[in-house]
């Protein structure tokens, strides 16, 4: 018999799940804190104690950079080119995820997944035909040529993960806005979209983080210079600058920080929106 005593709760194994986050997160801050810090060293310093704190400080690798117009001229592209991603697929997935969810009709499942088989669909197979169908619609050296495949590869990620959203929107709040008048859109752009806040955030930082680092596509884009984004500058500097080691990380720095500082900020509704939307049925 028990006889009153309250049960014994068994205490989770944090200490194990606590050291694999430490190791993961040591593995993925290391190379920062010594790129970083390389950053600030002379190259003969960072050959003979790559791994000690710089002696003296060479502020110089890192103002160089940010003097440079190329620089900020691919932060302008890159910036640019992930904000215009992020609204047109943003905009199509949600339109599109509201359909799935809120419509009835022959055949939603089937086109539904038709659209989920993107996501196996790797890019890099892609990329020859993409590069064919851009030089013939005239989308090379074009930004649109970048934005627009880069949302049409994210739409399927984007859908599934908006489709949970306003699939938990209670009908209730449907039908009473429609006794209220409010048309199938203005329930879609007044109701859904403001409820479903979380997923938008969500799914607007993975796309702005995801072009943000994209290489692949902008270097089979562009070949003007003046129309390269930041991964693509990262290229060239390092081949201009190979002996310059030091230089070379404090142009890496310089570049991570805009996604980083995004990232950094947008990591609450990032977390928040992957967290409700397991929820969601």
């Amino acid at each position: 018999m028990n006889h009153g005593r309250p049960p014994v709760r068994r205490r989770r194994p944090t200490l194990p799940l606590h050291a694999i986050a430490w190791i993961v997160g040591a593995f993925i801050l290391v190379p920062i804190v010594y790129a970083l810090l390389g950053g600030f060293k002379s190259n003969s310093r960072l050959s003979s104690d790559p791994f000690g704190l710089p002696d003296p400080w060479v502020v110089a690798n890192y103002t160089d950079v940010l003097g440079s117009g190329s620089f900020w001229r691919q932060v302008w592209n890159s910036t640019f080119i992930a904000v215009a991603t992020t609204v047109v697929m943003v905009g199509l997935s949600a339109l599109a995820a509201f359909v799935f969810a809120r419509f009835a009709f022959r055949g939603r499942e089937v086109l539904f997944t038709l659209f989920t088989a993107g996501l196996m669909f790797p890019f890099a197979v892609a990329i020859l035909p993409i590069f064919v169908l851009l030089r013939t619609f005239g989308l090379l050296d074009n930004p649109l040529g970048v934005i627009l495949t880069q949302a049409a590869f994210g739409l399927p990620l984007t859908i599934i993960i908006l489709r949970g959203f306003f699939r938990g929107i209670p009908g209730e709040i449907e039908e009473a806005a429609i006794i209220d008048g409010c048309s199938p859109f203005g329930f879609f752009w007044r109701i859904l979209l403001p409820m479903a806040r979380p997923a938008v955030a969500t799914v607007s930082v993975l796309a702005i983080v995801g072009s943000w680092n994209n290489f692949m596509l902008p270097l089979v884009v562009f070949s003007d210079e003046t129309s390269w984004t930041l991964p693509l500058g990262i290229q060239q500097f390092q081949g201009q600058y190979a002996a310059d080691t030091a230089r070379v990380l404090a142009y890496l720095i310089l570049a991570m920080l805009p996604a980083l500082g995004f990232y950094a900020i947008a990591e609450r509704h990032l977390v928040g929106g992957l967290t409700a939307g397991a929820t969601k049925g």
